[in-house]
């Protein structure tokens, strides 16, 4: 039985961690325990971890097999800067030559490997399954293991061969994660495996910090994302695209509009698509162009918004690409440009495909569309598709939730609807459905009499948009049952059998009719952090140049998580830096000595006084609230997310901003006033208060009462007293 106290040690030792994420160290033991384990854990859950930390606390290699050369090499080199041994980690795929690949043996064979990866294409080759014949493993780990499933979005038929070869190499502890997978997905994984008595953990895949928006794709698409990216200056980025030649075509107008920008897809030399990953994950360029069809296997946690220039296949694949936003739990915004136009291109590259292929892709595709069209939270809509209930009505972080339609009342329909598959024997699709309430006598429902059946034509004013509604609604809403498997039959539950019986109101909202003029909705800004923001900037150019000395990206060196909490404790000894969470001691003596001497000069020039027991800064008469503030309006923070962040009402936002600018100390919030007022507003409050005796708030609410609202008065008295008292 594996031991919690070491692991946890082992924990700290090797990633500088003091806890683990979720459920890791559950994962973790049951792995150790000798037990296969089945992982379902969202993008940026530490998936991992959940195999390095055992293979480094056992005898012998694990072997690790993934599907992307460009993964392995970001993971091994990240694993080699968490440990004083270059050997401790190895790749074997075909960008080696025969005198690394020979390194390689005898690395694994001395005992120095701890993990090995694999490409599935080279553990299928007899000279390296009669290697591994040889060498001591510990366990074997599948990751992004949804690649085995036709019904995955990124399905491998070499991952299918995954479990005969294992079988001729030697029997071990059997590992598989992904970050996404429905039930359906995880049932053919674990079949294909031979792993269906594993241990399953699955974690929630909801990603808080992710904003979710869909957009109407309208002839000014490419202005939208270029003024979208050029409001955030410095922050990486991925754009994804249909086709290869649009990448090419965007990435070419990104670039002569001075963004920095380099496209990255299949078709290109494989020189040229590493040297461009590598400019990405090194910060040289701010944003990559893809395919949605190559996928990018990127682990950079720092990626700020994934953009969707096309629509995604299928959910899962929406769901993986978008993942790739936030993982270190920052800002993440995902922004998808929809267009029925996309749909059809779509399903046209289906073609030539078997009939299976087409109805799964069909199906998938189906999904992804309702997706995009609905007015629901976007939140819910995903994590049900992966089987998970959001009990939140409004989850305050995507457009439709931040933008709520009114409700609408559809009980009747929802009626109607659930009468008419229950009396045709649940064995049709939504539009078959809708076609029967409505009374329109296709061929199909001729065929089989259904026209003369009592549930036909019962809503014959039935807007066919609206039922389509109130049936993915009435699915969210655990009545009827989408069988996605089984081409998206649609079934009654027994939630909606005592619906019939005893109706009950139900509202739905209805979904959105997208057209190529609609107006741009608002994106959601950015959260604050309370760290030191000029000793931050210092750390990442620091972290940049030794990044670019070292040849090594930023993030391999220290996260952005570590550096925030650097600029907020102050460690300025090394055995002070060991204890910064994502640390430990092997990068605190690997690339710490620079890092504590800055901070240290930092500290000494601006008087900073450190408490001992390195808590977060205060400044005296200022409370931690006003800190965060100010430096949220440093950066430019909309006042609204300010407000969110510290569960403020915006009126009590405003007495804190009152407060700050009272007590001598200058901000300047133009950028906000310039959103709600124009100028001349602005000058017409400003000149109220320039031409009165006294600051009489009230007075000025009473004079300007009919022309402003209360809000905006105080707001410009707030940069009157700044600009003027400051």
């Amino acid at each position: 039985m594996a031991d919690r106290t070491e692991i946890h040690k082992a924990l700290k030792r090797h990633f500088g961690f003091e806890k683990f994420k979720g459920n890791q160290e559950d994962i973790i033991l049951s792995l150790l325990d000798g037990n296969d384990v089945f992982v379902l854990m969202p993008t940026g859950g530490g998936k991992s971890l959940c195999y390095q930390l055992p293979a480094l606390m056992q005898e012998g290699t694990a072997v690790v097999i993934s599907p992307l050369i460009a993964l392995m090499k970001n993971q091994v080199d990240a694993m080699r800067n968490y440990s004083e041994e270059d050997g401790v980690a190895h790749f074997i795929n075909s960008s080696l030559n025969k005198g690394q690949t020979d390194r390689v043996k005898s690395d694994v064979l001395s005992g120095k490997t701890k993990l090995l990866y694999v490409a599935p294409e080279s553990l299928t080759k007899e000279e390296n399954i009669n290697f591994l014949r040889q060498a001591k493993i510990s366990f074997y780990a599948v990751d992004e293991a949804h690649c085995i499933s036709e019904w995955g979005h990124d399905f491998r038929p070499e991952y299918r061969r995954i479990r005969p070869i294992i079988n001729e190499i030697g029997l071990r502890p059997l590992i598989a994660l992904t970050a996404t997978a429905t039930q359906k997905v995880q049932h053919d994984i674990q079949k294909n495996l031979g792993m269906l008595d594993a241990k399953v953990f699955k974690l929630s895949f909801n990603r808080p910090n992710l904003y979710y928006e869909v957009r109407s794709k309208t002839k000014n698409v490419d202005r939208d994302i270029i003024r979208f990216i050029k409001n955030r200056p410095g922050k990486s980025g991925i754009v994804y695209c249909l086709s290869r030649k649009r990448v090419e075509e965007l990435a070419e107008t990104l670039r002569v509009n001075d963004i920095k920008v380099l496209p990255y897809h299949a078709g290109m030399d494989s020189n040229t698509r590493s040297a461009n990953q590598d400019a990405f994950i090194h910060e040289k360029v701010d944003v990559i162009v893809a395919t949605i069809a190559f996928g990018m296997g990127i682990d950079k946690p720092d990626v700020r918004y994934v953009i969707h220039y096309d629509l995604p296949k299928s959910l899962e694949g929406y769901y993986q690409e978008t993942g790739r936003a936030g993982r270190d739990g920052g800002e993440g915004v995902c922004v998808t440009f929809f267009s029925h136009k996309d749909l059809q291109k779509l399903e046209k590259l289906m073609q030539g495909k078997s009939p299976v292929e087409q109805e799964i892709g069909r199906q998938l595709l189906a999904e992804t569309a309702s997706y995009a069209e609905s007015s629901l939270c976007r939140r819910k809509i995903l994590l049900h598709y992966f089987g998970e209930d959001y009990p939140e009505e409004n989850c305050g972080n995507c457009d439709n939730c931040n933008n709520p339609r009114p409700q609408v009342d559809a009980t009747e329909e929802l009626g109607a609807i659930l009468e008419a598959v229950e009396e045709i024997g649940e064995k049709f699709k939504t539009d078959y459905i809708i076609n029967m309430v409505t009374g329109r006598k296709t061929d199909e429902i001729r065929s089989r009499g259904h026209e003369r059946l009592e549930t036909f034509g019962t809503l014959p004013e039935g807007e066919e948009r609206f039922l389509h509604a109130v049936v993915k609604q009435a699915v969210i809403a655990g009545y009827l049952d989408r069988e996605l498997e089984n081409y998206g039959v649609i079934r009654i539950t027994p939630a909606g059998k005592e619906f019939i019986k005893h109706p009950k109101t139900f509202k739905i909202v209805e979904d959105v009719e997208f057209s190529e003029n609609d107006a741009e909705p608002q994106i959601k800004e950015g959260t604050a952090c309370v760290a030191d923001p000029e000793l931050f900037a210092i750390l990442k150019d620091l972290r940049k140049k030794k990044a670019r000395d070292l040849q090594l990206p930023p993030y391999v060196i220290f996260q952005d998580p570590s550096l925030e909490a650097m600029a907020t404790t102050y460690p300025i000894t090394l055995d002070e830096l060991k204890n910064i969470p994502g640390v430990g001691v092997g990068k605190a003596t690997r690339f710490g000595t620079e890092f504590v001497e800055v901070i240290r000069r930092h500290v000494e020039e601006n008087e900073i006084q450190r408490p001992e027991d390195l808590r977060v800064r205060t400044v005296p008469s200022k409370s931690n609230v006003k800190i965060f503030l100010i430096q949220g309006i440093d950066r430019k923070v909309s006042l609204d997310v300010l407000a969110d962040s510290k569960g403020l009402e915006f009126s009590e936002l405003l007495d804190e901003l009152e407060g700050i600018v009272e007590s001598g100390t200058k901000i300047n919030i133009r950028y906000y006033l310039n959103e709600i007022l124009d100028e001349d507003q602005q000058e017409e409050i400003m000149d109220f208060f320039r031409q009165s005796e006294e600051d009489n708030l009230e007075e000025a609410i009473q004079e300007l009462g009919e022309d402003y609202t209360e809000e905006e008065i105080r707001l410009v008295r707030v940069k009157f007293l700044s600009e003027m008292g400051n």
